[in-house]
């Protein structure tokens, strides 16, 4: 199995796409727990790194990695920008040196490194309801080779049932419960898009 940076870019351009087509989704999930913003914010990063790609396409997997994690730390407002642009800039890190990604398992370590960055920037772990609370069970998962659509769709439902530890939703306390986590929401929708994308 090998991953190529056309496989990879695939991969980003169909999370650009689902982002887009589930803008009114997130925003509604971020309305009762959040500012109500998360789509918009998401679709402005993905559009920005959708031009800049354009604009000088990119021609590895690291520099790929690298315009998203700009595009979201320019254009994505709120916490969301930064944990995102973390994530991609440690993922970035990760590939520098690698023209291909030749197993699930080293994916599983490249999305690792995305994960240990989010931590690093939101000092959250898991339970916390965030958006780690998909990403810490499909890094596990990948580094497996496990991954399926029901370890993520089943990673997002449970955040669900948190009480919300970070961000604003954690001054809801108990009455954030019930409601879906948006940066969970929008991770579930890059993973899922990973599964549909990758030669896994």
């Amino acid at each position: 199995m090998t991953i190529t940076v056309n496989e990879i870019q695939a991969w980003l351009s169909a999370f650009t796409e689902k982002i887009d087509e589930n803008k009114s989704y997130l925003s509604e999930l971020d309305t009762p727990i959040g500012d109500g913003d998360h789509g918009n914010n998401m679709g402005r990063g993905v559009t920005a790194y959708m031009e800049a790609f354009q604009q000088d396409p990119p021609t590895t997997i690291s520099e790929t990695f690298k315009i998203l994690s700009m595009a979201m730390i320019s254009k994505v407002g709120g916490a969301s920008g930064p944990l995102y642009g973390s994530a991609f800039m440690n993922m970035m890190k990760a590939t520098k040196e690698l023209d291909t990604i030749d197993s699930v398992t080293q994916l599983g370590e490249i999305i690792e490194e995305g994960t240990k960055g989010i931590q690093a920037r939101g000092k959250a772990q898991a339970k916390d309801k965030t958006m780690l609370d998909v990403w810490i069970p499909v890094t596990e998962a990948l580094k497996k080779n496990q991954l399926t659509k029901e370890t993520i769709e089943q990673a997002k439902e449970h955040t669900k049932n948190l009480v919300a530890k970070k961000g604003r939703a954690s001054y809801l306390g108990e009455r954030a419960i019930g409601h879906i986590d948006p940066g969970a929401a929008s991770s579930a929708l890059f993973f899922e898009t990973l599964l549909a994308t990758l030669p896994l």
